[in-house]
Formats: C-alpha cells, sequence, structure tokens
C-alpha cells in the first residue's frame, strides 16, 4: 500500500486521500471505486480483530420505518444465498467477532468483524450479496415477516398487524423515555428527515407498500450512495480486488440523490406536548418527563462536537453538574439528565428532566436559563472543568469498548462526517481538538458555548410527555376500529385471499431451506479451530497482608485495580442496603472533600471509581455462592499513591449526614432502574423468575431486581421516617465490611505495574477485623428462594415472556456439550417458532453450569403460545437431525462464542469470576472439548432435561397489563411493577 500514490488508480479503485490517524494507530486510506461511485475507506494497523462495514446514507420521508424494515429484510436471503435467513447461519457457524445491522436516524450500517482471515471474507461477501442482491424482488413475504402484515389464520376470526419490526416499535414506544428521545429530535427537524421516525411509528408502519418498500431499496441501496469501511490487519489489495471483480464491477455510477437539507432555525418558542400510555389505575403525578432542546453547529465542526460531549458531563451527567444540582435543588423533577447527539446533520443537545408535573413547566424554563446565565457570570469551576476533560481523554485514550471491536466504534465515528460529504478522520483525530479545548482550563472557553448554543439559540424545542391513563385503551380502540372496518370493506373472496396469505407466510416461515441451498453459505472446518482453550494469566500473591490475584496483562501503563470484599455475613434485612451503599459512595461529603471535590478529584487523579454488588454462583450449584462488594478503579501508574489515598478517603471518611443528597440519590436510583426496566423488560423477569428456584439469583434480585426496586420506592415514599436507619446502615456496612480478612485484590498490568501496587497499597490503611462471622452465604445456608409465578404488569404494549428451573436440583449434571444446545434452540428453535412466526423482537435460552436454565422473549406480542413453544422445545430436541456439516456450523459457532475477544480488563474479570466460581483451567478445556466433540446424539440426549424443565412450570411475564389479565390463571400473582 505505501507505494500507492494519490490518483492512481487499482482494482477499480482510485486512491483520493491517505493520512496518518496517529491517535489510533492507523494508516488511512480513501478511495473510490471509479465505474460504480462506490466510497472506501481503509485504516491500516495491526489489530487482528479485523473490520468491515458496508453503509448507505437512508434519510427517512415517512414514518414507516422503510429502512429498519430494509435493514431486516435484506439479510433474509439473496441471489448467492438464497436461504431464508443467511445471517443467522452465519450467527450459528461463523468464528464472527460481532455481526449485526443498524438503522440510524439518517443511515443504515451493516457491520461484520473477525479474527480468522477466511472467515471475514465469507462474512463480507454474504453481507455484499445482502445488501446488492437480495431476495426480497422474488419473495413478498419477507416484508411480510420482518415488516408487517394482516394476520388471519381463520376467515371468521378477527384481522391483527404482526411483524419483527412492528412489534419491536410497540416496545419502543412503550418506553417513555424512549418515546422523548424521538419526539426531541423530531422537534428541532420538522421539515427535514430528522422530524419522521427512521425506526417506524407503529402507527404509520402498516402504510407501507411492498412497491414503495421494493422502490426504496432500488433507489438507496446502490454503490453510488455506499461507504465501505475496512478496518484492521489485512491483504487491503485482496480485498480491493474481491469487492471490484464480484460486485462493484457490475454497477455504473448513478446521481444517487439521497441529500439530507439542513433545517432552517424554527426559533426559540417551538413546544410539543404528547402522551404516552400509564395503566388505567396508575398515579400520574411525578411521571411528567420535560426536555429544553437546542440544535448545535454541524456534524463536521469535530471541536464543537467534542467540547459538547464534555459540556454535557460537565453540566448534567457528574455527581456534582451544576446545572443538574440547580434543576433538583429547585424541586423540578426527581431525575436529570443529558444527551448529546452528534450522529446528525445537525447535531442537538437536551436537558430533560424525568418524575415531574406539568405545572412545573415554567419553573423549569426559568431555573435552566437562570443557572445558565449565573454559571456564565460567576464562572464554572475550574476543577469541575478539568475533571470532565479527564474524563473524556481518559475514554479516548484508553479506547476500552467491552465487547464491541473498536474498528467498529472508530465506523461509527467515521460516518459522523462522511455521511456529510465531511472529512472521514476528524473524529479520530482528536489530540488537536482536545488541544483547542482545554482552553477551558484558563479561559471561557466554555462560557461562551453557552452563551452562543444555549442562551442564544435561534433554533430550540420544548417537549414536553406526559402520562395518560387513556392513551393505551384508546389506540388499541382505533387499531381495532381500523382493522375490523377493514375486514367489512373485503369481500369474502378478499377474506379468504387474505387467510390463504397468512397460510402461505407460515408455510414459507415453516419450511425447511433446501439442502444444497444451506451449502452455499461458507463454512470453515474444525481445523480452522484451536483446540486448545486461552489461559487467562493469574498468579496469586499478598499485597499488605491481603491475598492477591495478578493478571499480567499488557494495559498501556493503566492499572487495573480491584478489591473484593465479602458481604456474605450481611443479614438479610440489609442486603438491599448493599446496592445503596454502591450508589453512594463517591457520591457525598467526605471528612476531607464536599462531594462536589470529590467527583473532581477522583476524574482528574483516576479513569474513575466504580462501586458494585456481585454474587459468584459455585460452578457445581446454585445454591452455594459467594456474595462480594466490589471496588473497582482504574489508574495511570504514576497517580497510583494519590489514587490510593482518594479510595481510602471514599471507603472509610464518607459522611451519610446529608439527608438532603441521599434523598437526590434515592430519587435518581429509583429513576433509573425504571429506565432500565423499560428497555431491559426480559432481564427483570428472568432475574425474578430464577429467585424462584435458586439461592445465588434470590440474593441478585435483592441487590438488582424488582425487590430492589420497590426497596428503593419504599425509602422514597418516605425517606424522612427511614433516614436514621439509612445513615446508621450505610455507616455500619462500610465498618463491618471493609477489612483486610474479608479482602481479596485483583491487579491487572504488567510487572512494573505489581510492583508500583506493592509499593503504594499500604496508602489504602485497610484495618484488619477481629473475628469472622459465620459465612452464611458462602455455605448455602441463606434464606432460600420461593415460588411466585408472576405477572409483573406494566402499560408496555408487548411482552417479555421467561421460563425455567434448575436442572441440577432435578437429577441432571452439566455437559458442554450444553453451549451447542444453547446454540441449537437459540438460532433454530426458538428464533423460528418465536422470533419468525412468532413475531418476538429477540428471544433465547440461558444454560449456566451451575444448573439454571432460563427462557426468554424480548418484544413478544405473544404470551400463552410462547411459553407452549417453550414447553416443547424437549419434543424438538428429542427428533433433532443434523448432518455433520450442520453439527460443525453450531460447533464453530459455539467456539466463537466462548473466545469472543476480551480487552485487559475483562479479561481479568473473567478470570475472577472463575476464581471465585472454583473454576479451573482444567474444567474450562473440559467445557472446549465437549463441545468440539458433540454429536446429534449428544443433543437428543437432553430431551428428559428439557422435558423436566418445563414440568416445573415457574414462570415469569413482564409486560402489558391487558395480556397478563387474559392469561391471569397461568400466574400465581398478578403486581403492578411501576410506583
Amino acid at each position: 500500500m505505501s507505494a500507492l500514490k494519490q490518483g492512481e488508480i487499482t482494482h477499480g479503485f482510485k486512491l483520493v486521500h491517505t493520512d496518518d490517524v496517529d491517535e489510533i494507530r492507523s494508516r488511512a486510506y480513501v478511495f473510490e471505486h471509479v465505474k460504480s461511485g462506490a466510497k472506501l475507506l481503509y485504516l491500516q494497523n495491526d489489530d487482528d480483530n479485523k473490520v468491515f462495514t458496508i453503509s448507505f446514507r437512508t434519510p427517512p420521508k415517512d414514518n414507516t420505518g422503510v429502512f429498519h424494515i430494509l435493514e431486516h429484510s435484506v439479510l433474509c436471503g439473496s441471489d448467492k444465498y438464497p436461504v431464508k435467513e443467511p445471517f443467522v447461519e452465519l450467527l450459528k457457524g461463523s468464528l464472527n467477532t460481532f455481526l449485526n445491522a443498524f438503522t440510524f436516524s439518517d443511515k443504515t450500517m451493516y457491520p461484520v468483524a473477525s479474527k480468522n482471515d477466511k472467515d471475514f471474507l465469507n462474512l463480507i461477501d454474504v453481507y455484499m450479496d445482502a445488501v446488492f442482491h437480495p431476495n426480497i424482488y422474488k419473495h413478498k413475504e419477507i416484508l411480510e415477516q420482518e415488516g408487517w402484515h394482516y394476520e388471519l389464520t381463520d376467515a371468521k376470526e378477527a384481522i391483527n398487524y404482526k411483524g419483527v419490526v412492528y412489534n419491536e416499535m410497540k416496545g419502543v414506544f412503550s418506553s417513555p423515555e424512549g418515546l422523548l428521545e424521538r419526539i426531541n429530535q423530531n422537534s428541532l427537524f420538522p421539515d427535514t428527515a430528522y422530524g419522521f421516525e427512521s425506526g417506524g411509528d407503529p402507527l404509520n408502519i402498516p402504510d407501507l407498500t411492498y412497491d414503495q418498500f421494493i422502490h426504496t431499496h432500488q433507489k438507496y441501496y446502490s454503490p453510488a450512495n455506499s461507504y465501505i469501511y475496512l478496518y484492521g490487519a489485512m491483504d487491503i489489495g485482496e480485498k480491493l480486488a474481491y469487492l471490484d471483480r464480484n460486485y462493484l464491477s457490475a454497477f455504473n455510477k448513478i446521481d444517487a440523490d439521497s441529500s439530507i437539507a439542513a433545517q432552517p432555525p424554527i426559533g426559540s418558542s417551538v413546544e410539543i406536548v404528547k402522551d404516552y400510555p400509564i395503566l388505567p389505575g396508575e398515579d400520574g403525578k411525578d411521571k411528567t418527563y420535560m426536555s429544553i432542546n437546542f440544535v448545535i453547529s454541524e456534524a463536521t465542526d469535530a471541536e464543537t462536537s467534542l467540547a459538547f460531549e464534555i459540556l454535557d458531563y460537565l453540566l448534567l451527567d457528574s455527581p456534582a453538574a451544576p446545572l443538574k444540582k440547580a434543576i433538583l435543588d429547585a424541586g423540578i423533577g426527581q431525575d436529570v439528565f443529558g444527551s448529546y447527539d452528534n450522529s446528525t446533520l445537525q447535531p442537538h443537545f437536551s436537558i430533560n428532566v424525568k418524575n415531574s408535573n406539568m405545572e412545573k413547566k415554567e419553573a423549569f424554563r426559568k431555573v435552566v436559563f437562570d443557572t445558565l446565565r449565573r454559571l456564565i457570570g460567576s464562572g464554572l469551576d475550574k476543577k469541575q472543568i478539568e475533571a470532565a476533560i479527564n474524563v473524556k481523554e481518559f475514554q479516548l485514550r484508553e479506547a476500552d469498548y467491552g465487547s464491541m471491536p473498536k474498528g467498529l466504534v472508530y465506523s461509527m465515528a467515521v460516518m459522523d462526517s462522511w455521511l456529510y460529504g465531511g472529512d472521514p478522520l476528524i473524529h479520530l483525530k482528536f489530540e488537536n481538538t482536545l488541544a483547542k479545548v482545554k482552553k477551558a482550563l484558563t479561559g471561557d472557553y466554555f462560557e461562551t458555548l453557552i452563551d452562543h448554543y444555549l442562551l442564544n439559540s435561534r433554533h430550540r424545542s420544548f417537549v414536553t410527555i406526559r402520562p395518560s391513563r387513556t392513551l393505551a385503551e384508546e389506540e388499541a380502540g382505533r387499531t381495532t376500529k381500523k382493522l375490523a372496518d377493514y375486514k367489512k370493506s373485503l369481500s369474502e373472496d378478499a377474506v379468504a385471499q387474505l387467510a390463504a396469505s397468512t397460510k402461505k407466510l407460515k408455510e414459507r416461515q415453516s419450511g425447511k431451506d433446501r439442502p444444497e441451498d444451506l451449502r452455499k453459505i461458507p463454512l470453515l472446518s474444525l481445523n480452522d479451530i484451536d483446540k486448545k482453550a486461552e489461559e487467562i494469566p493469574r498468579s496469586e500473591t499478598e499485597i499488605d497482608g491481603a491475598k492477591t490475584l495478578f493478571h499480567d496483562l499488557a494495559t498501556n501503563k493503566i492499572a487495573y485495580v480491584s478489591l473484593y470484599f465479602d458481604t456474605s455475613a450481611v443479614s438479610e434485612a440489609h442486603i438491599p442496603y448493599l446496592s445503596l451503599l454502591q450508589e453512594v459512595l463517591g457520591k457525598v461529603d467526605t471528612q476531607k472533600y464536599p462531594y462536589s471535590d470529590l467527583v473532581s478529584e477522583i476524574n482528574i487523579r483516576t479513569g474513575g471509581i466504580g462501586f458494585d454488588n456481585q454474587t459468584f454462583a459455585d460452578k457445581d450449584s446454585d445454591q452455594i455462592y459467594k456474595p462480594r462488594f466490589a471496588v473497582r478503579t482504574k489508574i495511570l501508574a504514576d497517580k497510583l499513591p494519590e489514587a490510593f489515598d482518594l479510595l481510602h478517603e471514599i471507603l472509610f471518611r464518607s459522611r451519610f449526614e446529608n439527608s438532603s443528597r441521599l434523598k437526590e440519590i434515592i430519587r435518581e436510583i429509583k429513576s433509573r432502574l425504571e429506565m432500565a426496566f423499560n428497555q431491559g423488560g426480559q432481564a427483570v423477569a428472568a432475574r425474578r423468575l430464577a429467585s424462584y428456584f435458586s439461592k445465588a439469583a434470590r440474593y441478585r434480585e435483592q441487590l438488582k431486581g424488582l425487590r430492589f426496586y420497590q426497596f428503593i420506592c419504599e425509602l422514597n415514599k418516605n425517606p424522612d421516617r427511614y433516614m436514621d436507619e439509612i445513615r446508621a446502615t450505610l455507616a455500619g456496612l462500610t465498618a463491618q465490611l471493609f477489612t483486610k480478612d474479608r479482602l481479596i485484590v485483583s491487579i491487572t498490568g504488567d510487572q512494573p505495574i505489581l510492583q508500583a501496587v506493592r509499593e503504594h497499597c499500604s496508602r489504602l490503611n485497610i484495618p484488619k477485623s477481629g473475628t469472622v462471622e459465620k459465612q452464611a452465604a458462602e455455605s448455602g445456608q441463606g434464606g432460600g428462594p420461593a415460588v411466585q409465578n408472576e405477572g409483573l404488569m406494566t402499560s408496555s404494549k408487548v411482552q417479555y415472556v421467561t421460563k425455567g428451573a434448575n436442572f441440577k436440583t432435578l437429577g441432571f449434571g452439566f455437559s458442554g456439550k450444553m453451549h451447542v444446545l444453547k446454540r441449537i434452540l437459540t438460532l433454530d428453535y426458538l428464533w423460528n417458532h418465536v422470533r419468525v412466526m412468532g413475531g418476538a423482537y429477540g428471544c433465547g435460552i440461558m444454560i449456566e453450569s451451575s444448573g439454571n436454565v432460563i427462557y426468554w422473549s424480548y418484544r413478544d406480542p405473544n404470551l400463552d403460545d410462547t411459553l407452549k413453544i417453550y414447553d416443547q422445545a424437549g419434543a424438538y430436541v428429542k427428533s433433532f437431525e443434523a448432518d455433520e456439516r450442520e453439527m460443525t456450523k453450531y460447533i464453530i459457532g459455539t467456539i466463537s462464542s466462548l473466545d469472543a475477544p476480551l480487552t485487559p480488563r475483562d479479561k481479568a474479570d473473567q478470570s475472577d469470576a472463575e476464581y471465585f466460581r472454583r473454576v479451573t483451567q482444567a474444567d474450562i478445556q473440559r467445557v472446549r472439548n465437549d463441545v468440539l466433540a458433540t454429536t446429534k446424539e449428544d443433543i437428543r440426549q437432553f430431551a428428559p432435561l428439557l422435558n423436566a424443565v418445563a414440568a416445573e412450570n415457574h414462570i415469569c411475564v413482564f409486560g402489558s397489563e391487558t395480556a397478563i389479565k387474559e392469561n391471569e390463571n397461568l400466574f400465581g400473582q398478578c403486581i403492578h411493577v411501576f410506583q
């Protein structure tokens, strides 16, 4: 590549520009394919986790969600790969490290990633054929399945709407936070693409016709409207030749009119009021959302973009954020959060308040603008500015994105300018931009931004989302009437044709792909698989009198330190207080610092300090577990002494006297739990379900689940009544827990980092306790679970359906082959029945070595039908058939999930969990050996286990009050979730 000169053409691609991107240790090459007009960016570096994306500019012109439906649909078969769902076949049997697709407000992205060269090219080929040659032209049923259709199984029955995207968006629109986010954007851009819902509004999705669907693909899915991205260590010449030869050379460059118009300023008086549904008997007090929204510069302004990411944290998201504090102090609402979105042509910034009331609207507006004026007049606190900048800088330099490949994160950053005709590298080359923002440390940089973009904005809106007890019923009534009127308008022949169409769709959905078509999906062989499991380095030592686990990994001079304190002696009544303590530490005053200064110290001295409660179930039994209060921090090695001083200050000198601060934290916890529950109802239901039959899960439920939410609601109802108890319990827990004889330390870094920690660890000054209480939880003698079978009722329009049991208590043992079973059930049986035919957005099964098995569905229009599908899993497995190629596919896919790439921090966390669960390297290798040796006969042997799980009849469903009440005979009790 280095020999290639600007303007030269290789394999049909003209090199337009090259540049170094030192910030991510990459060399960038920008190409254009001469014949087709496709744009391509390659980031060359030594990362073996290679990434490919192809993206299209897709600005919506209505609320039908056509681009979202296309995103799903093009992955349902293509010319070269004519099976029903190549995407699922790749999930089953590739070594991908990422495989998905995304619909944004103005673009659609199709990313894949893999560490295996052959696999990487296979993934690219399937995706390229999918986007340019999809089977949507041959099978109208793809739109009906993924988008929407009239469901009529019997001519005498009522017609319903069904479709995966339709149900997904019903779930999205059930969340007030999701609704607020969308209306905030729509309100600022009434005359452009951003005034529409790209995901689709359930009220408008059924307006999408097949002709419109096809025409949209023809217009927007052309190479001339595409942005191709490659990242990592690869032979780029080979990839360019492949793309040209197999796909792009067949297209001529066209004028792809997908331009996005800028919205002229709308002034400062635009106000939008929308309703969201709550239950008919639910109290609407303190359940209004309000936001003030501003358009901020343009996407290609990298400096302002970075500055507002920092300003968002500084003003609204830091525990010491001054604007957030002013809004809360004024009693406007119970939670405040900011959002800055720079993934659109005109980025926008929102100030949101939750759990408020309509009559607080003017007070909210006044306190926001009065506070902003005051901050300009007095100047923002320089230490808080330094802390906010440091948070962002640490994130940029660490580049730890968890399970998401960093190359994928960079591809999204690239699109934030490239899509709008800007330099694709401006958001990656952050050094100069960051240096400009750091002028705020000595000048009035942020104050000037506030004055220009917020106080003097000519492009802002005020949005209110208010609760309605009647909205859900009214919308359901309108839909029912619309469908009934439609059916009345049809002739008998037309009704019969509708029923025939439904039958035809179901036949296609339940039909098997032809073996010869399945064989067209590229597949690696087992010889491409490493038979040996990776061993994460872990050694045991002692530092300052505490047992220490050391993970010798390269971390770029960052020390990752975890302190695990044993909580097994904490009384049953105080278990929920452990999670309250987790949220309070670092956010209240200490003897040395007011909490606002403490937050700044944390962000200046460290990469963050976090607290969490973890429950490590023993590898052999979920009835035995090790509960730990985890204190985690990441620190540049040269800042270890001051960071350890700070940790000591937080752990041993935190003060719990400030009742108003504790009330604020409790209200915020309640708010954030409600957000999490609305977004992930399956997790709420699964956690609650497991607590019926697992002691470890029952403990977790009290820490993180519905039980903890109920505890917080009780405190929030009458905080003054409980305040003395709260203070005394928090102080008592810190004195009880933070002792050396309860402590295990975990260090991740190289040998110099270990030595530095050894040298400075005494500054933590952790006392040694005199006695060790009975380890009730560790020995499994704590409180036992109780079966309840609950319907957890909300105003949601969809369900999250779970069922499960613990197979070890039923007399079955664990085998690594269960990992293959899990993949088969999730991606074949459940996918086809719960998602494809049932219309749920997601589904799966969890199988744990400690014995827990849990089926789950996500944004599911059904309830009882889904439970029946779970019950038939044993019958499916009993008659399971697969040839050698199919079994190889499942085994490879399972190994891929076991070998998911991990950051050094994640590797250490995994290894720590294995230590507490008593998992050895021999256990890990045994599981891998089991997976590699799995046969179809092995899968069939699990039928009795699945039948026994079904027979236990443990269920928990989170979702629609209407659906749950219609099936109340299934439940032991039905309860309203939100308070």
